[in-house]
């Protein structure tokens, strides 16, 4: 695949444009602004031959900004040339170029789709200088670098209305996305009705009670959900429409795991008796389709009527956070093991996901799952969808398969995207804007060749902790415009601060339609970095950052607090408190950091293992930033270790006397978090021989909750190595149980 470079200006030739950056989003891979000439905002007469839906599309979006008339001798035209379709490879399928002049504005295409997609960028035109009522005469030549640009949806954890699909699939179209992921089924919900089993929509989409606030709150709400579903003709409604739009719709029906709620509809599909009822709980769960005859003939039932309803290529069968305890206690699923000469119970799973292939290969279509179907061998036609990180992409793409990147890291939108204390709750994670603008989705590890099997990008929105449709649009917006330029080819993360500003500049649309996206880059953002031994905290805005107040004291920030210039020494334990302000006006949230200075604060340090990317905000430092990590937030404050141990080795820079070393480790089964099984303390003078000072052991942490502060007797040392043990694999009986637990630790401070 040939990476296009993007070209914010060709040729800029009037002095009255010089400056201008066309405020698009994605970006064109090829801009030339042309001499003179500008089409004035006033009647557009539209020719014979255009596309019919998309420009209905067209003169709807443009509501009143623009005047059309069906035929006309004179006044500016939109016209359209198919360009021969003989010369259309695939990939130009969704190219296009745009010619505004005075006269016409002239659009370019192989295909309607090319056209839609040419008419999404002049709708932005339009919007950006309808104020000024002349659009700058400009050529643009497009085409997407990826062919897959997707965004997935939860509809089980909470429901949205076809309206609300339609919305969300609408913006989508705005910014050039292709794929809509329709999550439809999962242990909370399974929300789409199949004709040949009622009960699925009769006792699987609803439960009895939702899960609320933080996570480690185990708290609920005591209030009946559901029942919540989609008809089939509400499905083939919605299908429609994104059609209309050059949107196709992804089902996703999940297997062998995530399968509590179909699982209280039918329980003989289970390994044991049950009852079940859909989980009221966020997490994984050990109950999941037994792989026996009826099961498989349950499954290939509920296909048919989805493959009848979607049109897609692919089918999503999930494939993930499949615990394997159910199976290793059947006797059917072992007696399953021994006779296909499988290793074990991963091989069944590929065993299950062989078998669901195959199926729908001879249905004419295909399955892409989450990288845990490449557990036990990945089935022989299917697509990877690599969420754990990128490693699942990589292999896929290395053993012939096609994969689509979706990292937790960069592309998980129930994340935070601004500091936690600030933000509405969210799962966890920290993915702020520049993250997401940052990343590139073919991995360095893959050379051309294996690089075309990287099919394109996506991002997830699982709604936990999103109840309304407005908190949707808060947590996609304006994330969704960074996956959009990334999805195109177009991204370039060393100019993030022009980026920034086209985004604040579509602030302006958003507002014009109502929609409720996430106001985080205006607020102030802080940093810690390392100074002299010590740290320091930088203090940023995307606006002037002459407009910074802030205060070290733990005092509300006024107008009149003290004007940020530079970076602020940390030198002792103090909280900073943060915002924005235009003249006397207070124009961002308050934003606060409290520092806890200990004698390991912004000492180098060196991790044995690294964590895992979904939770390595600030890597090795973030375990001496001065930062204690919040236990409701896993945010930007933890790092997270998945089946490894943290061995940490910190260099205090000359012989240092302490008596207390301090961390924090964290709790929650249900997300496989679990505490550490033992702790110990080393010391060292020459980095070469350590002496052990203090151990801990599985009860003392659980008895400290995970608040570990060790007397480690009178030292006098210049290195401190901290090993925390992981749990190791989760025990049966937990959520996970055969999984690697995941281990997260906050700041390891010395007194």
């Amino acid at each position: 695949m040939i990476r296009l470079f993007l070209l914010f200006f060709s040729m800029v030739s009037t002095a009255a444009f010089a400056q201008k950056i066309l405020n698009l989003i994605p970006y064109p891979q090829k801009v030339q602004m042309n001499d003179g000439n500008y089409m004035i905002f006033g009647t557009l007469i539209l020719n014979d031959n255009l596309p019919k839906e998309e420009t209905e599309y067209f003169k709807k979006k443009m509501g009143s900004d623009l005047k059309f008339q069906n035929s006309g001798k004179s006044g500016a035209r939109l016209v359209y040339t198919q360009l021969p379709k003989a010369g259309a490879s695939d990939h130009l399928k969704e190219f296009y170029s745009l010619k505004i002049t005075s006269e016409q504005i002239l659009v370019q295409s192989y295909t309607k789709q090319g056209y839609f997609l040419a008419l999404q960028t002049l709708i932005q035109l339009v919007r950006q200088y309808k104020d000024s009522g002349k659009i700058p005469a400009v050529t643009i030549e497009d085409q997407p670098e990826f062919a897959w640009r997707g965004m997935h949806l939860d509809v089980c954890r909470h429901f949205f209305t076809v309206e609300e699909v339609k919305k969300y699939i609408d913006y989508l179209a705005m910014y050039k996305l292709n794929t809509f992921h329709w999550h439809l089924t999962d242990d909370q919900g399974w929300r789409i009705e199949i004709k040949k089993y009622p009960k699925l929509i009769q006792a699987g989409a609803k439960r009895k009670e939702s899960m609320t606030g933080a996570y480690v709150d185990n708290t609920f709400d005591g209030k009946p959900y559901g029942p919540y579903f989609y008809t089939q003709d509400q499905i083939r409604d919605v299908v429609k429409y994104a059609a209309g739009r050059h949107i196709t719709v992804v089902p996703e029906i999940e297997m062998p795991g995530h399968a509590l709620a179909a699982l209280a509809a039918y329980p003989d599909l289970a390994c044991t008796a049950g009852p079940f009822e859909p989980a009221t709980k966020w997490g994984v769960f050990d109950d999941v389709f037994c792989p026996k005859e009826e099961t498989f003939r349950f499954l290939q039932d509920v296909l048919d009527e989805v493959i009848g309803l979607f049109p897609s290529q692919y089918i999503h069968i999930g494939g993930d956070e499949c615990p394997k305890t159910r199976w290793k206690e059947c006797a059917h699923c072992q007696e399953l093991i021994k006779k296909n000469n499988l290793k074990d119970e991963h091989g069944l799973q590929s065993y299950f996901i062989h078998r669901i292939e195959k199926y729908v290969n001879s249905k004419g279509r295909k399955i892409i799952g989450w990288d845990e179907i490449l557990e036990g061998g990945l089935a022989p036609n299917a697509a990877v969808m690599s969420w754990t990180g990128i490693k699942g992409g990589i292999e896929a793409a290395k053993s012939g398969h096609f994969a689509v990147m979706t990292p937790g890291a960069y592309c998980y939108f129930d994340h935070y995207q601004g500091d936690p204390q600030t933000e509405p709750n969210a799962f966890g994670g920290f993915t702020p804007l520049d993250k997401v603008y940052s990343y590139h989705p073919i991995p360095e590890e893959l050379n051309k060749d294996q690089s075309k099997y990287i099919m394109g990008v996506q991002a997830n929105l699982w709604t936990e902790y999103i109840l309304d449709f407005k908190q949707v649009e808060y947590m996609i917006f304006p994330r969704l415009m960074a996956l959009s330029e990334v999805a195109w080819g177009t991204a370039d993360p060393t100019h993030y601060k022009k980026f920034e500003g086209r985004v604040i500049s579509h602030f302006k649309i958003l507002d014009e339609m109502g929609i409720n996206y996430a106001k985080s880059i205006y607020n102030v953002t802080g940093k810690v970095m390392s100074l002299n031994n010590g740290i320091s905290y930088e203090l940023s805005t995307s606006q002037n950052p002459t407009g910074i107040r802030y205060t070290l004291d733990g005092t509300v920030p006024t107008a009149n607090s003290k004007r940020y210039q530079k970076v602020i020494p940390v030198s002792k334990s103090t909280t900073v408190k943060s915002a924005y302000f235009e003249g006397d006006e207070l124009k961002s949230a308050i934003s606060s950091q409290e520092f806890t200075i200990s004698k390991t604060t912004g000492k180098k340090i060196i991790l044995e293992h690294q964590p895992s990317e979904n939770y390595s905000f600030g890597g090795a430092f973030t375990l001496v930033d001065g930062i204690i990590g919040n236990g409701k937030q896993l945010g930007k404050t933890w790092l997270g270790f998945q089946g490894k141990d943290v061995v940490a080795t910190i260099d205090l820079g000359q012989t240092t006397q302490f008596n207390e070393i301090y961390f924090n480790t964290l709790e929650n089964k249900g997300s496989w978090i679990h505490l550490a099984k033992s702790a110990h303390i080393f010391v060292s003078d020459d980095h070469k021989n350590f002496k052990l000072v203090k151990e801990i052991g599985t009860e003392e942490i659980k008895k400290a909750e995970g608040k570990i502060k060790l007397h480690v007797g009178n030292q006098n040392s210049k290195y401190i190595k901290v090993r925390i043990e992981n749990a190791g694999i989760i025990p049966a009986g937990n959520p996970g149980a055969g999984s690697k637990a995941w281990l997260f630790v906050d700041e390891i401070g010395a007194n």
